[in-house]
């Protein structure tokens, strides 16, 4: 390890490590958040973001942590949750000094934690930080890898988005239906050329106005202002960029019945779950919709390597793990996001049960213990 990389823990509760890394030398200024690995090693992207202050990348690292714990564990993905963050700006502090750091970061955790793309971090840059750490996730598929994630997870939140007009409208059909995209990267792109081709009138709000531009002449999406995006009249709002948007303020302000995107974290508290339901908004749990990266990359970790048909087929199952949830949600009348909670905590405490059992019978063995 680099006797530049300074890495500290700090002791946060709920989580199985949270570490900070520093390295001067290159402007490093990371946090990694291991959440849980009861159902295996945490896999989780990494994220670079201009935060404000390190509180602010810490509480985010730790809801995107957290969140992924449940989406590989309702994914059903043999993984744990995991997250990392690196503060700075991406046009400015980008380097490839800057990512081998990463990866020695990534690396002195001994593989607790995987790292994989995210915000601002692209496979160019893992293959950098692959240079410093075996332990890393989504690599170009001539290196064995499966390739950008971000195509899987839009294939998941269009299957998605269709559920949701099937429940909704009793019809999953997206001809004639408007869908308003926020935020259209990677995931947001893909999933609004996936729209327009089955019919839908698709509305976008980017920072990043050349890629509106680009995709309103390549698509006919509609490109609208940031302001506008959330409180438009709609079928279905799509958040595709941070999370933590729904909130005591802006929920009134929407005009859909729908919210389905595949933005992670987007209740800035488990709370606004409930608020959604009130107001008749049906909501897919984020780390449901949004699991078709995740999955896709979690095939790598298969017995034969990664296969794109089993990928795929794993993804086409996201439509009836929602509709299974919106089940669940009317039936006991709790908010679809408590439901995505308590299945996900069920199959976590049920797998660390059964490794406290598997352990406890191992000691007996060894003791002679009947």
């Amino acid at each position: 390890m680099s006797k530049t990389l300074q890495i500290t823990e700090l002791p946060v509760a709920g989580y199985e490590r949270v570490v900070r890394g520093v390295d001067s030398s290159c402007g490093l200024h990371a946090i990694i958040a291991v959440h849980d690995t009861t159902l295996g090693p945490a896999l989780g992207g990494l994220r670079m973001w201009p935060y404000a202050s390190e509180d602010e990348a810490l509480f985010d690292v730790k809801r995107l942590s957290r969140g992924m714990t449940f989406k590989s564990a309702v994914a059903q993905t043999g993984l744990g949750g995991g997250k990392a963050v690196m503060i700075g700006d991406p046009k400015k502090i980008k380097s490839e000094a800057l990512y081998l750091a990463m990866g020695r970061f990534v690396d002195a955790l001994g593989g607790k934690y995987i790292t994989a793309e995210d915000v601002n971090t692209s496979v160019a840059d893992l293959e950098i930080i692959r240079r410093a750490t075996k332990h890393v996730t989504g690599l170009e598929k001539k290196d064995g890898g499966s390739g950008n994630p971000s195509p899987y997870t839009a294939i998941g939140v269009f299957l998605g988005i269709k559920a949701a007009l099937q429940w909704t409208f009793g019809s999953d059909s997206c001809k004639g239906k408007t869908v308003a995209i926020q935020g259209t990267g990677a995931v947001g792109s893909a999933l609004a050329k996936k729209l327009v081709e089955a019919g839908a009138k698709v509305y976008g709000a980017d920072k990043n106005t050349e890629r509106l531009k680009q995709l309103e002449k390549e698509i006919g999406l509609v490109p609208t202002s940031e302001n506008d995006i959330m409180t438009m009249k709609c079928d279905v709002f799509a958040p595709c960029a941070l999370g933590a948007i729904l909130h005591d303020e802006s929920i009134p302000k929407l005009n859909t019945p729908i919210v389905a995107g595949a933005a992670n974290n987007l209740l800035l508290e488990p709370r606004h779950g409930k608020v959604l339901a009130d107001r008749n908004v049906l909501y897919a749990p984020d780390y449901v919709i949004n699991a078709g990266g995740i999955i896709n990359v979690s095939v790598e970790f298969n017995p034969g390597g990664y296969d794109e048909k089993v990928s795929l087929k794993k993804i086409e199952r996201i439509p009836q793990a929602l509709t299974e949830l919106w089940t669940i949600s009317k039936q006991e009348r709790i908010p679809p996001s408590d439901a995505a909670d308590r299945l996900a905590e069920r199959i976590v405490a049920d797998a660390r049960g059964a490794k406290k059992t598997a352990s406890l019978g191992v000691q007996g063995k060894r003791t002679g213990g009947g």
